[in-house]
């Protein structure tokens, strides 16, 4: 290195010379046969000292190659080296895992049958409302399922003592206090009867669980007072006795739908506006049918007391027509009979009053359900049009209203009907005592004219 840097200072010192000779203009031909010759020379020793540093470079080259190769050398040598012993552990792995595959024999299939009995096991437990007891019993299952080792004899234990714990409670009727949701959002330390996993309440009222908070929540809509009642008394039972009570062997999925079932005020607003309609038609006429029911049951008792009483009472239709005879028409048959039959004409229409509104009504009432059913269906097409088929909760208020409509159309016509049918047979024996009785008048003025004739 010390040769370099000696050629290298050499090399810069004869140029910075023959600058300064060559920047000097010479004076004579002598002076510039000089100077050529002079940078002849300087020129050949600059060229020596070029060569000089080329062959230092190209041995320190060489040199710098053979150590690469050597080098190379050696890292071959120590692949080859590594590729055997890679050869060797794997021949080794391969016989190990032939040799843990022989000594476990069964062990595998038992494994793989312990991880699918934890992820089937963890469902069942976290929406079991035994987990409100006693919370995140089934946490371990999860990672027992998902995970790849073995699990220990230690973690077996434990799957089956959970199912253990599972069965038991499942035969267990159990009081504890736990945190309740009420219905309006309030979180209420209260007394909770578990009944197993089927049922649990509160004040007699229903509970359900729910699994992503691990909480028991009072069911927004309680089923009918009925059975709130039942569950009060079980709960307020004496240990040991035996009380009915409600369950729900389902695990809630029946009273779910119990308590979302519509009750009556709930289908009358599924029926719309042609409901009300329909339900007013039915009060119409229930206040009619109220109405001609008191009537003539006023009328047949005066008609029963006038038919006992020979006084004529105006009061009742009978004694109305009675008061139409006279002494002056005693002899004159034909005259009295054209004056009875027009007294029970004016009595008529009153007897009959109110049911042809009746029957009107309970025609109507079906219709309107019919057209409640035609509004409901094309209301459903309409939804079916927009949104396809693909949601049934589209279409579920269209279908709602068409079979509410005609349900209410039906329920409004058939006492209607009924009522009519009764009203109008009493009005008919009344129209009927009534020609009885002018017919028997009549007959009576015949007799006494034949008799006075003789």
């Amino acid at each position: 290195m010390k040769y370099r840097y000696l050629v290298l200072f050499l090399s810069v010192f004869s140029t910075s010379v023959m600058a300064i000779h060559s920047d000097e203009k010479p004076k004579d031909l002598d002076a510039l046969y000089e100077r050529v010759k002079h940078d002849r020379v300087m020129e050949q020793a600059q060229n020596q000292q070029r060569e000089v540093t080329f062959i230092a470079e190209r041995a320190q080259q060489a040199t710098l190659l053979a150590q690469a190769k050597a080098r190379l050398a050696e890292q071959e040598a120590k692949t080859v080296d590594l590729n055997q012993v890679f050869q060797e552990q794997e021949k080794l792995l391969a016989q190990e895992n032939a040799d843990l595959l022989l000594k476990s024999g069964t062990l595998g299939e038992l494994f793989g049958t312990v991880r699918q009995v934890a992820n089937e096991s963890r469902s069942v437990l976290d929406s079991s409302m035994i987990s409100a007891e006693f919370p995140n019993r089934g946490a371990f299952l999860g990672d027992i399922a998902e995970r790849k080792q073995q699990p220990t004899i230690e973690e077996i234990r434990q799957v089956w003592l959970a199912l253990q714990q599972e069965m038991t409670e499942s035969a267990k009727v159990k009081q504890f206090m736990q945190p309740v949701i009420t219905a309006q959002g309030i979180v209420e330390e209260q007394q909770v009867t578990r009944i197993g996993p089927f049922s649990a309440f509160s004040d007699g009222q229903f509970l359900r669980y729910l699994p992503e908070t691990g909480n028991l929540v009072a069911l927004g809509r309680q089923p009918v007072d009925r059975l709130q009642k039942v569950a009060a008394e079980f709960e307020s039972a004496d240990a040991g006795s035996i009380e009915a009570v409600v369950i729900d062997p389902t695990r809630g999925a029946i009273m779910a739908l119990l308590v979302q079932a519509p009750d009556l005020k709930e289908r009358i607003q599924q029926g719309g506006w042609i409901g009300y309609l329909i339900l007013l038609i039915g009060i119409i006429g229930l206040l009619i049918a109220l109405q001609r029911f008191v009537s003539l049951t006023v009328m047949g008792q005066g008609v029963a007391k006038q038919q006992k009483d020979t006084t004529a009472d105006t009061k009742n239709p009978l004694g109305r027509i009675l008061s139409v005879y006279s002494d002056v028409l005693i002899n004159d048959i034909e005259t009295l009979t054209l004056k009875l039959d027009e007294a029970i004409l004016r009595e008529v229409p009153k007897i009959e009053r109110g049911l042809i509104t009746l029957a009107i009504l309970a025609a109507i009432a079906p219709m309107l359900g019919l057209l409640g059913t035609v509004s409901g269906m094309i209301e459903t097409f309409q939804s079916i049009t927009l949104f396809g088929t693909g949601d049934p909760k589209l279409m579920s208020g269209g279908i709602s209203q068409a079979l509410v409509t005609t349900e209410l159309g039906l329920a409004v016509a058939i006492p209607l009907l009924l009522i009519h049918s009764l009203l109008s047979g009493k009005s008919n024996r009344l129209v009927q005592l009534l020609d009885e009785e002018s017919a028997a008048l009549i007959a009576r003025n015949a007799e006494q004219r034949d008799d006075s004739i003789k």
